[in-house]
């Protein structure tokens, strides 16, 4: 592929140290982040524990489709450690492997300039540092989903919607991301034999139904509200959220707002020329895929996640955000200052989002469980009591090691953010 003039190649020396950063990171997420298995997570952790010691095939709601592919963990937790332990790390496990299979996919200079940027981001500047910490499903889909575009992209079709396929069947609600995928890449290569992977979806999710519940058409939700407190909607089951506030909550509520948590959204890439033709494709299914979760959750009951650590239904959201501040970190130069003050902006507040997953997780928010949730919609839309900036207002200080992670993120955040800063000061500098 030829190099469009806009690119800005690193400097050999910067690489290396990216990508030394990379591999650092990736170490302290498995070694230092608290690892364990809660919330959602234990009852995916127990059907896969019935299926391996008891031969018995749990009816949970939860998909199987993650648990089954970390049954080799599981094994190996038998017989070195325990099988809690390893499957408690699988997600990280599962983070590092996707990196390393993006970095093997797309090769060339311009490509893997990039994704060192992107890599880096998503390790110390987005929500991956939290959700690597448990053994829920969502890294498994944003992981499976991301790299099997990147694998389609690159030409392993078969390869690439297969992982993509798995994804979604992990999260039935994510369907529609896919046919909208499937549409948007149909429309641009005029080939449909990809819209396979819609039926293919579909079949392994009625089926697994079919397998665990009894009846293709029973999803495990049904008769599943959450508890009636003073917001208007609630204790109500099913898809009985009113779609529009459902769309501003997931995008600007406080404590699960996109518009907080994955920043870089907001840095829309406009064309191939900062990234090439290959990851601009990329993005814009990614971006399908995200506005597909936005539409489905948006009339859920439970479109923030339960008690959890910001929007957890969205984590796949800090893979095009990584990737739109990745792209506008190769055009600083070029940047007018109103884009560079946006692009610090969404740099510091990725990474603040980063340092919070990783380090504080839900401290101080006790309350948003107390008396049958009662007070739990504060955790959602009031600043004061969002996990992002709770931490602040208590004062509270790093758990167990995760200082170190801290230091990382902030050593990161000055190398990615030099530039910019270095350009803004130049500038202003040269109108004094």
């Amino acid at each position: 592929m030829p190099k469009p003039a806009e690119f800005e190649t690193t400097t050999s020396s910067t690489a290396l140290a990216e990508a030394a950063l990379i591999d650092v990171g990736l170490v302290l997420l498995f070694v230092v982040l608290p690892h364990g298995i809660f919330g959602d997570a234990t009852a995916r952790f127990e059907a896969l524990r019935d299926l391996i010691e008891h031969r018995t095939l749990s009816a949970t709601r939860f998909s199987f489709a993650g648990p089954l592919a970390s049954a080799p963990f599981y094994l190996l937790g038998t017989v070195f450690l325990t099988p809690q332990w390893w499957c408690a790390r699988f997600n990280t496990i599962l983070f590092g492997a996707g990196l390393v299979a993006a970095r093997h996919l797309l090769r060339t200079p311009e490509e893997r300039d990039v994704l060192r940027r992107f890599a880096l981001l998503l390790i110390a500047a987005s929500m991956f540092p939290n959700h690597v910490r448990n053994y829920g499903g969502e890294v498994f889909t944003a992981m499976l989903v991301a790299v099997g575009i990147l694998a389609v992209q690159a030409g392993h079709e078969l390869a690439g919607w297969t992982a993509v396929t798995a994804g979604v069947v992990n999260t039935p609600a994510s369907m529609i991301g896919l046919v909208l995928m499937v549409i948007a890449r149909g429309r641009r290569s005029r080939r449909w034999t990809h819209a396979l992977a819609v039926p293919a979806a579909a079949a392994l999710i009625l089926l697994e139904a079919w397998m665990r519940r009894g009846s293709p058409w029973t999803t495990g939700y049904e008769n599943n509200p959450g508890f009636p407190t003073i917001m208007p909607y609630s204790g109500r089951p099913g898809f009985s959220y009113p779609f529009f506030f459902g769309v501003l909550s997931i995008l600007f509520s406080f404590g699960r707002g996109l518009i907080f948590f994955a920043p870089g959204l907001l840095l829309w890439i406009r064309s191939p020329a900062a990234i090439g033709e290959r990851l601009y494709a990329s993005y814009k299914l990614w971006m399908w895929f995200l506005v597909g979760l936005i539409l489905v959750y948006a009339k859920w009951w439970g479109w923030y996640g339960g008690l959890s650590w910001g929007p957890r239904y969205f984590l796949f959201a800090s893979i095009p955000a990584a990737l739109a501040i990745a792209a506008r970190l190769r055009d600083v130069r070029a940047a007018s200052m109103a884009a560079l003050g946006a692009l610090l902006l969404a740099l510091t507040l990725s990474t603040w989002v980063g340092i919070a997953g990783a380090a504080f997780d839900q401290v101080g928010l006790d309350l948003c469980s107390q008396n049958n949730y009662a007070l739990e919609a504060a955790c959602w839309y009031v600043p004061e009591f969002s996990v992002l900036w709770r931490p602040l207002i208590i004062g509270a200080r790093p758990a167990e090691l995760t200082v170190i992670i801290v230091a990382y993120c902030v050593v990161a955040y000055v190398m990615l953010a030099a530039p910019v800063i270095v350009e803004i000061v130049r500038r202003v500098a040269s109108r004094t």
